[in-house]
């Protein structure tokens, strides 16, 4: 089945709490990023979002933080792709009030949130798949 991956570096724009803390909604739209990339892989079309049947938020993300972001297909129905999405915390920000840009690289990914959902390609809209 087809993978998507994302490296992406979280900034204090994307902080939506105090302390620096982000937003859960900033992951899932990374996750909508990557299922899009997965049904244009697929399909050759962008398709629609409808639903997430499981979402579990398992660490804190804060700005500064970099998430590296996987999704696979699991799943393919006649217009409907069931995906799974995981995102892992590679890079912490680690500030200190001498060094407000430290920053340091996890010995080991910790996972900080993890999603299944569904996307929905009309079959008018399919220009074939591609299997990877």
């Amino acid at each position: 089945m087809n993978e998507s991956f994302l490296r992406v570096r979280l900034s204090a724009h994307d902080a939506h709490y105090g302390g620096n803390l982000v937003d859960g909604a900033r992951v899932l739209g990374l996750f909508g990023d990557a299922a899009t990339e997965l049904l244009i892989q697929h399909d050759g079309d962008e398709g629609l979002f409808v639903a997430y049947d499981l979402v579990e938020f398992k660490a804190p993300v804060y700005a500064g933080d970099y998430l590296e972001v996987r999704a696979r297909i699991t799943r393919v129905g006649t217009t409907s792709r069931t995906m799974e999405f995981e995102a892992h915390k590679v890079i912490s920000a680690d500030p200190a009030p001498e060094q407000p840009s430290r920053a340091k690289v996890l010995d080991q990914p910790v996972l900080v949130v993890r999603a299944r959902g569904t996307c929905v390609v009309p079959k008018e809209f399919q220009r074939g798949t591609r299997e990877g």
